[in-house]
């Protein structure tokens, strides 16, 4: 017969206890990432606080922030300081930002070629207690490098998101939570998340994320329905497209890239 205070204590180490089977259990504070599915194949729930999340990816621009805007608006309400971007591959546009919750002065934009000049500044702004978050383009960061990040993260709380390409998922990773982000072949409206590092089992099947959220959506839509309204006026639209009736109002228009933007909605 077993003694009742080492029963007490075995039952206690067992509930303080990781079985690789299943899903482990948050060590320290996560943010939501705003999409319910993600959210239930996440130790705790959501983006780790203090760690390091790796994403990878074919295209280094590729749904970044359609996964990672709804937190890292969060942050930014939650913190009040800035979200640092490092080496982003392309000036974000803030007017679509903004509509989501990230106004463009939460942003601070880092811009350098060099790798050791992308690391020393993310290792910075990790340290910088203001900091709400750090998202960094990082494509040739080695394992050491990357273990310093996520030492930095977890001694300051920060929220850090590493993008490197997806021929980095076959070597090692310091990173608490990796994820490899494609465009699914199949139906190009969905992302397709494949969780590769996590404390919990593997999972099997990918995470599918519809690859833009309604309003921009939206927005797409109406952008296609304004060609069709000019092709019409010119006389070039093919039979059978004309378009339908529909107020068209334009909301900003920004250039990037030396391509001008029009974002515009359908007004009901």
């Amino acid at each position: 017969m077993g003694l009742p205070f080492l029963d007490s204590f075995s039952a206690a180490a067992g509930r303080g206890v990781w079985h690789a089977d299943e899903l482990g259990l948050a060590d320290a504070q996560v943010v939501a990432t705003g999409h319910a599915a993600l959210d239930a194949e996440l130790p705790g729930g959501g983006w780790p606080v203090g760690a390091m999340t790796e994403l990878l990816q074919t295209a280094p621009e590729a749904h970044v922030w359609r996964l990672l805007l709804p937190a890292l608006a969060q942050a930014v309400q939650a913190h009040g300081g800035p979200v640092v971007l490092i080496g982003a591959p392309y000036e974000p546009c803030a007017a679509a930002l903004a509509a989501q919750g990230l106004p463009v002065e939460a942003l601070m934009w880092v811009r350098s070629d060099a790798p050791a000049a992308r690391l020393w500044a993310c290792e910075q702004a990790l340290r910088c207690a203001d900091v709400a978050a750090v998202l960094a383009w990082l494509p040739q960061a080695r394992v050491g490098e990357l273990r310093r990040l996520q030492l930095a993260a977890a001694q300051h709380d920060v929220l850090l998101f590493v993008c490197r390409p997806a021929s980095a998922a076959q070597g090692a990773s310091p990173a608490r939570l990796r994820l490899q982000v494609e465009s699914c072949e199949a139906d190009a409206s969905q992302i397709e998340l494949r969780i590769l590092k996590r404390r919990g089992p593997p999972l099997a099947a990918p995470v599918m994320l519809p690859a833009r959220n309604e309003r921009m959506s939206a927005l797409l839509a109406a952008a296609r329905l304004r060609r069709k309204l000019r092709l019409q006026q010119q006389g070039t639209v093919p039979a059978g497209e004309a378009a339908t009736s529909a107020t068209v109002v334009r909301i900003d228009a920004w250039k990037g890239n030396g391509n001008a933007l029009d974002r515009i909605a359908v007004v009901a």
